[in-house]
């Protein structure tokens, strides 16, 4: 474990805001996408929800690619150099979509979003090295809370700024991930001790050898199924909710984003306050299963709202199923060697990416299926219904293939 005291602390603080300016960023310009998307296309709210499914497809594609390889590129060269690859790419991508002549640079932009410009598998890899194993659910939660801080500003302001036009949210995201890359150059500093860095090997580089060598370790290919399952269900959010909402409720680009504020607000006083102690009392696997089960409700109940004020309401409690991702995540970094951190963060990066990809697809044409001309009823709430099956899904697997959580980590 990387355990220099002054150097650990400023390196999760530069962690943590890193994936704070990347979740700010990514708020910022959700509330405007879909009026960009129309800007460009000349077209329907139900069409542009059609095209924002395959905009959000680029970026899943090319980061199931992209995860393994930069996961075991950290393994090899530290998290340094691919902490700092990843930020340029992320500021890279919303200033292509901010200057925007036509569609396909949207696509452009999100690609190289989805191969260069992902934090999180660093992230979690970094806060590993800093982490011992009963610690890590609480430092991921840490990463999450992050996260869910962004969201409080992020939409709040992308709804503000959209009076300005619908360019100006993805210059100020741009702008934010440029000034945190050069700001982490001169004050970041390597978390992974360059005797556990291990060979680069190409087999492994990809997701299919990364599932296969990490599929060797005992209990990990039960998780990681889990793990794609749920971050299958939780995606409803990031995919569809900027085009539910306004289908649903009738809410503009500012209730959008205080909508999602909401969520972030939820999402941080959880999972900074609340997930290391249920871990300490539960444990791992328990609550992971509690934020399931609310996230189950959650799902269901949305799919048949009308009324904008209890949905408000249940963006709030949404809170209580943001425990379960990062319980996730440490049941399977608890069973994983130091040197194979970056693997396993990379790995999961990439079944998030399949899984944003299949919810793009799935729940944005589901949702563009029922509020069509031609739509069979009017039912906006259909993609929530096939979120809260998959959430049954993953509770029974969580509950019948996965065992109570190992006394240690491997050494």
């Amino acid at each position: 474990m990387f355990t220099d005291p002054v150097l650990q602390k400023r390196a999760k603080r530069f962690v943590l805001l890193t994936v704070f300016i990347y979740s700010m960023g990514f708020g910022i310009v959700m509330p405007v996408l879909p009026d960009l998307i129309r800007e460009l296309t000349k077209v329907s709210l139900s069409e542009a929800t059609r095209i924002g499914a395959w905009i959000g497809a680029a970026y899943g594609i090319f980061q199931f690619l992209m995860g393994p390889l930069m996961g075991n590129l950290g393994d090899r060269f530290g998290r340094r150099p691919i902490f700092l690859v990843s930020l340029f790419g992320f500021g890279a991508d919303f200033l292509l979509m901010g200057f925007a002549p036509s569609i396909i640079w949207l696509f452009i932009g999100r690609a190289i979003a989805g191969g260069f410009g992902a934090v999180f598998g660093p992230a979690n890899a970094a806060m590993a090295d800093m982490s011992t194993a009963e610690d890590r659910a609480a430092s991921f939660g840490k990463v999450g809370a992050a996260f869910g801080l962004g969201f409080i500003l992020g939409p709040a302001m992308g709804g503000l700024l959209a009076d300005y036009g619908t360019r100006l949210p993805f210059f100020v995201a741009g702008g934010l991930a440029f000034a945190n890359g050069i700001y982490g150059y001169f004050v970041f500093p390597e978390t992974m001790p360059k005797e556990r860095q291990r060979p680069f090997e190409w087999k492994r580089a990809n997701p299919l050898g990364a599932l296969a060598t990490l599929g060797k370790i005992k209990g990990i290919l039960p998780i990681a199924f889990i793990y794609f399952l749920w971050v299958c269900a939780t995606n409803i959010y990031p995919a569809t909710w900027a085009f539910f909402a306004p289908a649903q409720f009738g809410w503009d680009s500012k209730m959008v984003g205080i909508s999602l504020t909401l969520v972030g607000v939820s999402m941080l006083l959880f999972q900074s306050l609340v997930i290391g102690r249920a871990v300490k009392r539960f444990g791992e696997r328990t609550t992971a299963m509690i934020g399931m089960g609310f996230g189950l409700a959650s799902f269901t109940i949305t799919a048949f709202l009308t009324n904008g004020a209890i949905a408000l309401t249940l963006n709030v409690l949404n809170g209580f199923s943001g425990m379960a991702m990062p319980a996730i995540n440490a049941m399977m970094s608890r069973r994983t060697p130091p040197d194979q951190q970056g693997e396993l963060q990379g790995l999961n990066g990439s079944m998030s990416a399949l899984a944003f990809l299949m919810a793009q697809l799935v729940y944005n044409n589901v949702l563009s299926t029922f509020t069509g001309d031609r739509a069979p009823v009017y039912f906006p709430g259909a993609p929530f219904l096939i979120a809260a099956g998959l959430s049954i899904v993953t509770l029974s697997a969580l509950f019948f293939l996965s065992k109570r959580d190992p006394a240690s980590a491997p050494a």
